[in-house]
């Protein structure tokens, strides 16, 4: 049976790789590492995923982390394990990798962002110490992708993904595809072996199992390790099992069929076909996976190899007028992500990878996401699996498009992602053109054919930002960012597409168009929120577009060609420590439960030119919002004549101050006060130095008719809207569904900056590797609202297994930050304490279990 041995743990990493590192003996390894080898670059132990250099949050020059390092590591291989099959994982090392076992080259790989993997098993010394050398080279200098040109995003470089040797037995499961029609289930099974495989074809059966998956928060995984299929695959077609999958208890009976392989199936190629029953359909409301479990059997009873893959039925088809999931059409709603982090880029660990998928699914209410502009963590797509997020992933590139060698590296990324991934069943579009590069027609017929030809079940798409041009893909992805705020959200598709018949599909608007920082004025902040929701509302407008992913979900570093001249890029709707900007609330609101509300001033006119406070909105998705001055009711507003007329939950504008007080504190009779009110409400939007003419006709023909002196206007305005010269409102805002308040948010004047501080997760495990925890920080105010102008220094200290990733002192940007902190190797208690300058501080608590 096959055993997974990981990896992640005793490497030595050194920054100047050197050439005696290849063959270096483990005396000599073991001297180095104490620092008693002098001819020997200097090691230090590290812990994988790892990044080749630690970073500044911003301010950095991108040629820090740009070097040929190196990384070492001894392997005790038991003299047991002779005969054996050895393949050695590494899931990403980026971006230039040679390996070396025991001084000779077992494998080179010219990608940092997909697996490969290496049969050391010639190579091994059995019953000793064995030396894995690996000489990493992270340059942009590289003539692979995404290099050759500028890139609009950091390529950190180092070995952040899983490392691990997978002990198998001579022949063995190599790769499982598998995919579905309705409820027939087609597994195609490549296996591997030595010479005695062939002998043994006609002692050998394949058994499948199914059963439905436990929870949604399995954490299975499918290996990632492939060969080239070599001739036909033969079909093999069971009958019918005979039970319905949602009928069999979670965790007993099985649906259980065997085909027994004939020796003229070529290196052990099937097909093997099956009606799985009466299984549920994935989606995104229900993302129901099942557990395939393939088993490699000789003579009908020792289990030579064992594969458990998560599958999902479902049926994904882009069609002319949208995308259809089982039938039914479902507007795509997503943003892109980059994979990286403060500090350490690409090097978080699977929890943190995670994360991100519950955080677009569930704090941001989207239903997909585009992995831009490379595949990304397996662990990041195994969560877009459970919890029903769709997924556009695409080959790495950015733009250029290099010679015959580079044009061959990216089919060899290409072929690499969907083998690799292609069991995901959350991908529903594979990206086969470089992103937003030029027309190449020889090229891109090779990269729809060979992801055709590795996948017949999906569709593909090629993002560009031109119109029209030489469509060869299946589905039109165009970065539209042709929205400037006043114009419609996005253009039609007829002024697009290259072929109308064909799919569309938006894979990028905003972003650039208006970066937007934490700490921006208020009315910046907005204007970025009411973007999003222009775009979506028009796409939501145009039937015939299959949805949109936005640009993007968090801030990120990039090169200095971009980005604000700080190395970062601030087209996020949130922060890079994942805190929400204004903008992520048009997303939270459009889904279902109620319970979003965020309104988008703080009230304070200091902030406006003019002190005018213009246009305030709640964005909500409740029914309605009530408007409380001072604890006297003011007005109650719904969506109702929104100008956003096709989003689920638009934003609400608040545009009365006054309610019914001209009438019971100032004695106007109704008529009049009903005047006076209009005219003070327009004005604050405005302000009364800058009215319009038709406003100011208004406020003359008021006077007149009620006798009334503009000063009296003036005075009015400064009471109930302006609040000048007197202690400042108190706002109440009530968000209520179905008569019921769901939440409140008060404005008021602050007193004192609070800390607040929320770890994802305090109960952290040591398993394969260490664990981690993200920590959001805000400071607020008594009333919980965050000051958006607090850059303020926070210092963290920590006790126990426990240690930081980053600096111990940091500032606030915008009244948020963020930290990371990771397990140590040992079990217990540990403490971040955070702390301000005034003194304020925050104690979150962590528990550290290491996994047996």
């Amino acid at each position: 049976m096959r055993e997974r041995i990981y990896l992640n743990n005793d490497w030595l990493f050194t920054e100047q790789f050197e050439e005696s590192l290849i063959g270096i003996d483990e005396t000599a390894l073991d001297m180095a590492a104490a620092g008693a080898e002098p001819s020997l670059p200097e090691l230090k132990k590290v812990r994988i995923p790892h990044t080749c250099k630690e970073l500044p949050f911003h301010y950095f020059d991108e040629s820090e982390y740009q070097m040929l390092c190196g990384y070492v590591r001894k392997l005790y291989i038991p003299a047991d394990w002779s005969g054996k099959c050895l393949k050695l994982t590494f899931e990403g090392a980026a971006h230039d990798a040679v390996v070396y076992v025991n001084g000779q080259e077992a494998a080179a790989h010219h990608c940092g962002y997909t697996a490969f993997t290496a049969d050391i098993s010639q190579l091994a010394e059995y019953g000793a110490e064995n030396i894995i050398t690996v000489r990493l080279d992270t340059r942009e200098s590289l003539n692979v992708p995404p290099f050759g040109f500028v890139i609009d995003y950091m390529t950190y470089g180092g070995l952040y993904r899983d490392v691990y040797l997978d002990v198998c037995e001579p022949i063995h499961l190599d790769d499982i595809f598998l995919h579905a029609d309705g409820d027939m289930l087609t597994a195609e099974v490549t296996c591997a072996g030595t010479s005695t495989f062939r002998e043994l074809l006609p002692e050998l059966t394949l058994r499948q199992y199914m059963r439905r998956a436990k929870t949604s928060g399995t954490t299975a995984r499918s290996t990632s390790i492939f060969e080239p299929r070599l001739g036909d695959a033969e079909t093999h077609t069971a009958e019918d099992p005979g039970a319905s999958l949602d009928s069999i208890a979670e965790a007993a009976g099985t649906a259980t069929s065997e085909f027994r392989l004939m020796a003229e199936i070529p290196a052990g190629n099937s097909i093997l076909k099956w009606h799985a029953g009466n299984v549920r359909k994935w989606s995104p409301a229900h993302p129901w996976l099942y557990e395939i479990r393939t088993e490699l059997v000789l003579r009908g009873e020792e289990v030579l190899d064992s594969r458990t893959i998560r599958f999902g039925f479902r049926d994904a088809e882009f069609r002319k007028d949208g995308f259809y999931l089982n039938g039914r059409k479902l507007k795509i709603r997503g943003l892109n992500r980059h994979q990286s982090y403060p500090y350490v880029g690409y090097a978080m660990p699977d929890s943190i990878q995670k994360r991100d998928a519950d955080i677009l699914k569930y704090e941001l209410g989207l239903n997909a996401v585009r992995t831009s502009h490379y595949p990304q963590s397996q662990a990041f797509l195994d969560r877009c699996d459970e919890i029903g997020l769709l997924v556009f992933t695409e080959f790495p590139g950015w733009q250029h498009i290099g010679d015959a060698d580079w044009k061959a590296q990216a089919l060899e990324n290409l072929k690499d992602m969907i083998l690799q991934y292609r069991n995901h069943t959350s991908i529903i579009l594979w990206g086969v053109r470089i992103n937003e590069s030029v027309d190449d027609e020889e090229f891109y017929a090779r990269t729809n054919s060979l992801a055709h030809a590795l996948d017949p079940t999906r569709a593909t798409g090629g993002v560009r930002c031109y119109k029209k041009g030489i469509f060869q893909e299946d589905v039109f992805t165009y970065n539209d960012f042709s929205h400037a705020g006043s114009n419609p959200g996005v253009e039609p598709k007829r002024a697009v597409t290259a072929d109308i018949s064909k799919p569309y599909l938006v894979s990028e608007y905003n972003g650039h168009m208006y970066p937007t920082k934490m700490f921006d004025s208020e009315d910046h902040r907005l204007q970025h929120a009411l973007r999003h929701a222009n775009v979506l509302d028009e796409v939501n407008a145009q039937r015939d577009i299959a949805g949109s992913f936005g640009w993007c979900m968090a801030d990120y570093n990039t090169h200095k060609d971009f980005g604000s001249g700080d190395r970062i890029c601030y087209h996020g709707v949130l922060d890079m420590f994942r805190n929400p900007k204004l903008a992520a609330s048009i997303y939270a609101s459009q889904r279902g439960n109620a319970g979003v509300l965020e309104i988008t001033s703080m009230m304070d006119i200091g902030e406006h030119p003019a002190g005018t406070l213009g246009c305030v909105y709640a964005i909500t998705n409740a029914d309605s919002v009530r408007l409380y001055k001072n604890d006297e009711f003011i007005a109650e507003f719904t969506p109702e004549g929104s100008e956003w007329k096709h989003l689920k939950h638009p934003p609400i504008l608040i545009d009365d101050y006054i309610g019914d007080q001209l009438e019971t504190k100032e004695h106007m009779p109704k008529k009049q006060a009903d005047a006076v009110k209009s005219l003070l409400n327009e004005a604050a939007k405005t302000g009364l130095y800058d009215m319009p003419k038709a406003l100011y006709a208004k406020a003359l023909t008021i006077a007149a008719r009620y006798r009334m002196k503009i000063s009296d206007a003036v005075a009015l305005y400064g009471r109930y809207v302006g609040n000048w010269g007197g202690e400042q409102a108190v706002y109440r805002f009530d968000a209520v569904q179905d008569g019921r308040v769901v939440k409140s948010v008060t404005r008021a004047p602050m007193t004192r900056i609070s800390l607040k501080a929320h770890a994802d997760r305090t109960e952290l495990t040591e398993g394969k590797s260490y664990d981690a925890a993200a920590i959001r920080i805000r400071l607020t105010d008594e009333k919980g609202n965050v000051l958006p102008f607090a850059n303020e220094p926070i210092l963290f200290e920590t006790e126990g297994p426990i240690e930081l990733i980053g600096p111990a002192v940091i500032s606030t940007q915008g009244g948020c930050t963020g930290t990371y902190v990771k397990t140590t190797g040992k079990a217990g208690d540990a403490l971040l304490r955070i702390r301000m300058q005034n003194g304020s501080t925050e104690e979150i608590r962590f528990h550290v279990t290491i996994e047996k």
